[in-house]
């Protein structure tokens, strides 16, 4: 067979195969994969060519000839544009069995663990479901100051007036800033320049109250008394906070933060739990979907038969707080001191004193220290790592712990896999880089008891996983 050459630009027609793992379709035309966003599996289509190098290239749909059963409206006029959602035209059903596949495909693929892995657990919201907002402000090509989202791996500033994966509120925030730049003349920041004054808004919504955070590109936020205004007229509680970010990198936060109105953090309470959050402390942005996810890690570590609760990469200290409830003591692990800060006034709030232990520094420096004094028998670990996953010195060193079981709960299944291929011996380091074993190891390692994915982000690609890992 005469083989089928596309060139970029060129158009071809096809069928969306499969899902690939950011929720894109898989179309071939001849040799050539080619990944394709906004498809849905079984469709038939016309595709532009946008890049082709060797044999996978990626596409423009441009017609779908025979859309599929599981092809809806999506809700988001920017929809496509925006980079924040990727699967808003896929029913919520085949979202779920996606992100399944997602999370099985990176075992099999990354660390050879071929698992079969059940149904993601669902949100029970599927839109309005995030507590915090995170918008960037800029300039367009003319010069105008623009609130959004970046456009898909772009920093480019899709402009937006409200979001149906964000509440109402969202909508109220936009309003309020844009007044605010309109009658205080200040300027987004200009990223090719270096110049402008507002860089990000970042919104923390807790039962009600909101922690409101303008990053600015210097000290000064200008006529910041308008912005105080117009935020007490659309809010009745609310603390705004001014973070100084002067540097050239992605980072959102910079490292000084000035509170510029009300009391700086706000209260709420979660299974019980008191607990206290500032602009800056980790809470999962899905809060229906984290009660599931916390009551199973709980539930793991109550039938574990340990004492001792280890929570590394700990936030504000919610879970720690709730390990500590059904274990002898908890230690809480968390590099961001706000952080740290937020779980020492919770376990005060809750009268946890003699049952829970807050530790700011790196955990791959204070896990150590505490095996030292704790015999791994006696421990259960979770681990709630960033995106980039756990660091090789914590593994290397939670593999010599002794420790029986752990919860591995990860927002990115690629790191995911690469962390539990790493504890189960699937993945061996050989010459400074790692190999699939072909086999699990023996004695030392650990095995996967389940493996069970929860739908934090509805509408998106990324998917949570939480992993329960026995020692062999």
């Amino acid at each position: 067979m005469e083989r089928v050459i596309v060139e970029k630009n060129s158009e071809f027609t096809g069928t969306v195969e499969s899902f690939g793992s950011n929720g894109e379709g898989i179309v071939y035309s001849g040799k050539t994969v080619f990944f394709a966003p906004f498809t849905v599996v079984g469709e038939k289509a016309k595709f532009k060519a946008l890049k082709v190098k060797d044999n996978i290239g990626y596409a423009k749909v441009l017609e779908v000839f025979t859309p599929a059963d599981e092809r809806v409206r999506p809700r988001c006029p920017v929809f496509t544009k925006c980079g924040g959602c990727q699967i808003q035209h896929i029913k919520y059903g085949a979202q779920l069995k996606l992100k399944t596949k997602t999370v099985k495909d990176a075992l099999r693929k990354i660390a050879g663990i071929d698992y079969e892995v059940p149904l993601t657990v669902k949100s029970d919201r599927q839109y309005e479901y995030r507590n915090k907002l995170q918008l960037p402000v800029g300039v367009d090509q003319y010069g105008n100051t623009v609130i959004g989202f970046y456009a898909e791996r772009s920093h480019r500033i899709v402009p937006v007036e409200s979001c149906p994966i964000h509440p109402d509120w969202a909508e109220d925030i936009i309003t309020v800033f844009r007044t605010y730049i309109q009658q205080s003349g200040v300027r987004g920041y200009d990223e090719t320049t270096g110049k402008g004054v507002l860089r990000h808004i970042v919104v923390r919504e807790v039962e009600g109250c909101f922690i409101v955070t303008a990053v600015t590109n210097g000290e000064i936020l200008p006529k910041k008394e308008i912005l105080i205004g117009l935020l007490t007229e659309k809010f009745h509680a609310f603390t705004l906070w001014q973070n100084v970010n002067s540097g050239k990198g992605n980072g959102v936060f910079g490292e000084k933060f000035y509170l510029l109105s009300g009391e700086g953090k706000f209260a709420a309470t979660e299974y019980g739990i008191r607990y206290e959050a500032g602009p800056n402390t980790f809470v999962q942005v899905n809060s229906g979907v984290c009660r599931k996810l916390y009551d199973r890690t709980v539930r793991y570590a109550s039938g574990s038969g340990a004492k001792i609760a280890v929570d590394a990469y700990s936030g504000g200290g919610l879970l720690t707080a709730m390990l500590a409830r059904v274990m002898d003591k908890a230690y809480g692990i968390e590099l961001v001191k706000e952080a740290c800060d937020c779980a020492d006034k919770l376990k005060y709030f809750n009268k946890l004193e003699e049952k829970m232990v807050n530790i700011c520094g790196k955990v791959e420096d204070v896990l150590p220290r505490i095996l030292k004094d704790v015999s791994g028998e006696d421990i259960f670990l979770t681990m709630d790592p960033p995106r980039k996953g756990v660091d090789r010195e914590t593994l290397n060193a939670v593999l010599k712990s002794g420790i029986k079981k752990i919860a591995m709960i990860s927002c990115n299944p690629a790191t995911m896999a690469r962390d539990v291929g790493i504890l189960t011996g699937a993945l061996i380091e050989q010459n400074g880089e790692l190999k699939k074993c072909g086999d699990y190891g023996e004695e030392g390692f650990y095995q996967i008891e389940t493996v069970q994915p929860f739908d934090m982000f509805p509408q998106t690609k990324h998917v949570e996983t939480l992993v329960c890992l026995e020692k062999k």
